[in-house]
């Protein structure tokens, strides 16, 4: 039997798997292999599809995983009962609410409701009703409006009846009174700092690690999920999203401007990290985050499939019965064209696009949304583009625009395949383990 150093689970909303690697103090750590079982939140705890998913490492591959939490090191990624789901309040829609809106979705969040200014009635029965693990306030520079943020700040309090932890990241002026409203009220506030601290300045990276650093402490409801915190001895339980946006940012350091596509069940999730080119920056109105993700949760390729299947606008036929872990051939092609879809439209949903603006001097051109014309590498992850044939050419036959304005990756940018379906693994193991992430990643893009 083979012995790893380190396990790394990812919980998903349909599949569980099991990452053994080993020598990962050495200059060439090992991907030993993977376990998989069915997600068993239906089952009532995690921890039974975590098991077989052990013993499918065991039995199919003669890796021994031990006691899960006690013989080697075990880190954990989750997306399972829904992820985490956020509501997100800013000032203005197009700068802190903006803002705000990326640190979440860079944690690895699923934002389901959004406001920008004075939150109403009408908000605060939205809020309700979406029921969110967490909430993000945000608003206004540092040193500018103050009001409107108060205000919210009472309102969201006031509404908060189950206690629903709050993350404040907007004008360092208010900090103190946004704290007193809270904690007065008995609701737990995590104060960072501001993510639109100045005009045109973006600054997400504090506010997505405390997002992930409160989804691992107290966010982590999908049943038998303390015990997975357990056995990661007291170590963080992050959202499997931020986890593969760590591994894009840790590849983006070694190969440069990239951009990686994860078609999952539930959802497709796209990754970039980019500076785009000087010419468009320009032209932007309002700047983007280096790394940016976008979650599509339309498009699964299980779950969804038949909004799949709508959004193709007949391209696609009724494909029948869907099944998470396809085994025939019809199966597996009937999942091969869905991904195609998943692929093509949500990079296009990811990708933005240069367009035409009237002002007091006329007609000019003008960049909205993420400029991805200098992406080097198309990465693609998950398990319709890893496990399934046909992966890199889905890829490299993305829809193109005949227009000419969406601000695609070029034609010629090299595909690569997540081989060992390790990009989550990874991610999180790059905060103790660097270099072994790193080798790991190159190693299964087939770049080392």
């Amino acid at each position: 039997m083979k012995s790893p150093d380190i396990l790394v689970a990812e919980i998903g909303s349909t599949i569980t798997k099991l990452s053994a690697f080993a020598g990962i103090d050495s200059t060439r750590p090992t991907f030993l292999g993977q376990g998989i079982a069915l997600t068993s939140v239906p089952e009532g705890d995690v921890t039974i599809g975590l098991g077989r998913a052990a013993e499918d490492m065991r039995s199919r591959l003669g890796v021994e995983t031990g006691e899960l939490g006690r013989d080697v090191e075990f880190l954990a990624v989750s997306s399972a009962a829904g992820g985490l789901r956020m509501t997100v309040h800013g000032l203005t829609r197009d700068m802190t609410l903006r803002a705000a809106r990326e640190a979440s979705l860079g944690a690895g969040a699923v934002v389901v409701y959004t406001t920008a200014g004075t939150i109403t009635t009408d908000d605060a029965a939205r809020i309700r009703e979406h029921a969110p693990k967490l909430i993000l306030l945000s608003g206004g520079v540092d040193y500018g409006e103050r009001d409107i943020i108060v205000k919210n700040a009472r309102a969201l309090a006031s509404i908060n009846a189950a206690k629903i932890p709050v993350v404040y990241a907007g004008n360092v002026s208010t900090r103190d009174e946004v704290t007193r409203i809270f904690e007065d009220a008995g609701i737990e506030i995590f104060v960072t700092e501001n993510v639109y601290p100045k005009i045109d300045e973006l600054n997400v990276g504090p506010t997505r690690s405390v997002i992930q650093e409160v989804f691992s402490r107290h966010i982590v409801t999908a049943p038998g999920m303390e015990r997975i915190k357990e056995m990661s001895r007291g170590g963080s339980v992050i959202p499997t999203p931020g986890a593969v946006l760590m591994a894009a940012e840790i590849l983006y350091d070694r190969i440069g401007d990239l951009l990686v596509v994860d078609v999952g069940g539930a959802t497709t999730d796209v990754h970039s990290v980019t500076e785009g080119s000087e010419k468009l920056a320009a032209m932007t109105v309002s700047p983007e985050p280096l790394a940016k993700r976008t979650v599509e949760g339309d498009l699964g390729v299980y779950i969804n499939a038949r909004h799949l299947i709508e959004e193709s606008h007949g391209a696609i036929a009724d494909v029948g019965d869907v099944t998470p872990l396809p085994r025939t051939d019809p199966e597996r092609e009937r999942i091969g064209l869905l991904t195609r879809w998943a692929v093509d439209l949500s990079i296009w949903r990811h990708a933005g696009a240069v367009k035409v603006s009237y002002g007091a001097y006329g007609k000019s051109e003008i960049v909205e949304g993420r400029d991805l014309t200098l992406v080097k590498y198309l990465i693609g992850t998950g398990g319709a583009l890893t496990r399934l044939p046909g992966g890199a050419e889905i890829l490299t036959h993305i829809r193109r625009d005949p227009h000419k304005k969406k601000l695609l990756p070029p034609v010629g940018a090299r595909v690569l395949i997540d081989a060992d379906y390790i990009m989550a693994a990874a991610g999180i193991m790059g905060r103790r383990h660097r270099k072994a992430a790193e080798y790991l990643l190159m190693a299964s893009a087939g770049l080392n």
